[in-house]
């Protein structure tokens, strides 16, 4: 009987439009989610004056979402592995649109915070499996590209969120800003009817029919043998503890990749949080303070993009770290007065340097772990690092209550980018990925007769 080991031939499949439609469907879901994350950024001027919302008060009520995410991340991410990806992100997707939507009947900030809350653990479980998903199913030279165009759909959500609000909120009232994100429960059935659930899982729980079904669709040129028998290099049982992560080896790369989630997402969460007020205060008006994160999340895109693009040529560890020291340069020089295009620019920055290696960051922590684990190493890493989300906007409410120069402010937000990039190079030099030894194999279906598995 022949053996086939089933990553081996997705990561040397060609790229196809199966891989097309998984890629745009896990984007389109995080252009939701990335619209619901960046929402109160866009919103928090107009809070603070109706509920008049103290610095302080606004950086806890942005909190409560991100709270969500963290435990959001540590419950759907290990769920996954369990009941599989594709009903994991179903889930998460019902659970934070439903709750975004509710948000814009809220009357105090009270009911907000908790709609805030429940959102944001929906948010938190998508992520990391929608990035196991398409990790999973992307061929080995593309795999860094792919799950950065995915997680474009991340940046493009803040952009749309950004351009929305400055037509809605001048016209409509914030409420209007909640109220639009249930129209997208319409693609819910498309979502549940293309959406593949992941090969490695229809494997785990003895579903082989619909595993060859998924190969046949990842490598259409390849016919799998009647008798060939597949199985994964990297399989465990059932049971996935999170003591996993520091076994064979992974303990130091586990600890620096959280280090780098929470440090990077605290700048995201504070510069997407704060800059539009931030700007208010320095002069600027709510359109053009609007524009400063519409420009944030553009920027996201492109670095997610070519960063994506740069991983898959070099290292993509080492373009992380460079992208980290890149972004806590833009984002120090942001407090100092600069002429407008320039300005635009240091924000463009800013944002493909923290939004953008953020993604970056799920694509590196995605190939760090073994299949078995990915979407716990994923969950757990979004975890941690929602920590440091948490934190950048209490940090920012509590630099604005302290009425510090503008250029304190955002010396302070770049201060974490430094951290992540000594992470980073920590784990360059004393980690490599587990599965280095299984991806030098010869593929188990190279003696097969050409064309037949």
């Amino acid at each position: 009987m022949k053996t086939i080991e089933v990553h081996q031939v997705i990561d040397n499949a060609r790229f196809t439009k199966f891989h097309w439609m998984v890629t745009w469907l896990c984007a389109l879901l995080l252009i939701f989610d990335g619209y619901d994350l960046f929402i109160f950024g866009a919103v928090l001027p107009v809070l603070m004056k109706e509920w008049s919302l103290t610095p302080v008060q606004a950086g806890a009520l942005g909190s409560y979402a991100l709270f969500g995410m963290m435990f959001g991340a540590f419950i759907f991410g290990p769920l996954a592995d369990r009941i599989g990806r594709k009903k994991g992100v179903a889930i998460s997707f019902v659970v934070f649109t439903l709750s975004t939507f509710m948000s814009g009947f809220a009357t105090t900030p009270t009911e907000f915070g908790l709609y805030r809350f429940i959102a944001g653990l929906g948010c938190g479980g998508l992520m990391p499996n929608a990035v196991a998903l398409m990790n999973e199913y992307a061929p080995k030279r593309l795999r860094s590209t792919l799950v950065a165009v995915m997680f474009s759909g991340y940046s493009l959500g803040g952009v749309l969120c950004a351009g929305m609000g400055i037509y809605m909120l001048p016209r409509f009232g914030w409420q209007s800003m909640f109220l639009v994100t249930a129209v997208p429960l319409v693609l819910l059935p498309f979502i549940l009817l293309k959406l593949p659930e992941s090969v490695g899982f229809l494997l785990r729980h003895g579903q082989d029919g619909k595993a060859r079904e998924m190969l046949g669709k990842v490598a259409p040129e390849m016919r799998l043998a009647v008798d060939a028998r597949l199985v994964q290099a990297d399989v465990k049982g059932a049971g996935v503890p999170m003591l996993d992560l520091f076994r064979q080896e992974r303990a130091t790369g586990t600890f620096m990749i959280w280090m780098s989630f929470f440090s990077c997402l605290l700048m995201v969460y504070a510069l997407g949080s704060w800059l539009p007020k931030l700007m208010a205060n320095a002069g600027y008006s709510l359109g053009s303070s609007l524009s400063f994160l519409l420009m944030l999340n553009f920027g996201g895109v492109v670095g997610a993009i070519v960063g994506g693009w740069l991983g898959d040529r070099f290292s993509l560890p080492k373009v992380i770290v460079g992208f980290f020291a890149l972004g806590t340069v833009a984002i120090g020089l942001l407090g100092f007065n600069s002429p407008m295009p320039v300005l635009y620019l240091l924000i463009a920055i800013a944002g493909a340097t923290t939004i953008g290696t953020q993604i970056l960051l799920y694509a590196n922590t995605a190939q760090f772990y073994p299949l078995a684990i990915r979407s716990t190493g994923l969950g757990w890493a979004s975890g941690i690092g929602r920590t440091g989300a948490i934190v950048g906007p209490l940090l920012g409410g509590w630099l604005m209550a302290e009425a510090l120069p503008l250029k304190i402010n955002f010396l302070v937000f770049a201060a974490p980018g430094l951290a992540a990039a000594l992470a980073m190079v920590v784990f360059i030099f004393r980690c490599r990925s587990p599965r280095s030894e299984a991806s030098a194999m010869a593929p188990a279906w190279a003696a097969a007769a050409p064309g037949t598995l």
